[in-house]
């Protein structure tokens, strides 16, 4: 009978670490407590990878990576890549209409989708409750390396940046619209049809039309 060698702590404490990321890893980015716990990890170990920074603590009950060691981009696909879609500044700097990359993630969610799912500590995420007749208008997908996630494209997309303008900065706005305006992919004929929608056929006229 075969008998196990017991490990020394910091042995058992790296251990039990490379398991839970290997766990994260395999789940996409992220690891429920319960998985993580059923490994045989005591709870309070997890805390104190927590608190040493070597794991961290998405929201209630849901860990990953510490920071640096996994996108922000792969953690919000884990999240949302099944019903969220990227809109307004991010999706600005994803179509390149933005030279830099916003702080916090603009995540458009069908509006009976659970207000808890934003409740995060990391990353920092600003939802767009949306009906669901309308959640999937002009929808296409942003591919990245090892992800893919939904992006409306670029002509429903200023449609919500002029509907929404007040929840956006001036410069972003500023930068995000003329630069739409300047991309020859730009399809006048969507724009208006999305701009009907939207509800936005006014703005567009005469903060859009006089360029075009």
């Amino acid at each position: 009978m075969k008998t196990e060698i017991p490990m020394y702590r910091d042995e058992k404490r790296t251990y039990d670490l490379e398991r839970i990321e290997a766990l994260i890893e395999d789940s996409g980015g992220l690891a429920k407590t319960k998985d993580i716990t059923d490994l045989g990890v005591d709870y309070r170990r997890l805390q104190q990878f927590v608190a040493d920074g070597e794991l961290t603590k998405i929201k209630n009950g849901y860990y990953s990576e510490k920071k640096g060691k996994i996108s922000e981009e792969r953690l919000i696909f884990a999240m949302f890549h099944n019903d969220g879609v990227i809109t307004m500044e991010s999706a600005l700097f994803y179509q390149g209409y933005l030279k830099h990359r916003p702080f916090g993630w603009s995540i458009a969610i069908d509006k009976n989708a659970s207000k808890s799912r934003f409740n995060l500590d990391y990353p920092i995420v600003q939802p767009y409750y949306t009906k669901s007749n309308v959640l999937e208008i002009g929808v296409e997908t942003l591919k990245k390396p090892g992800f893919e996630m939904k992006i409306y494209d670029r002509d429903r997309l200023i449609c919500d940046v002029l509907k929404y303008q007040e929840k956006i900065s001036k410069d972003e706005f500023q930068e995000g619209v003329f630069n739409y305006i300047r991309d020859d992919r730009k399809n006048i004929e969507h724009l208006m049809e999305y701009a009907e929608q939207r509800q936005v056929k006014n703005k567009v006229k005469t903060m859009i039309g006089v360029w075009l």
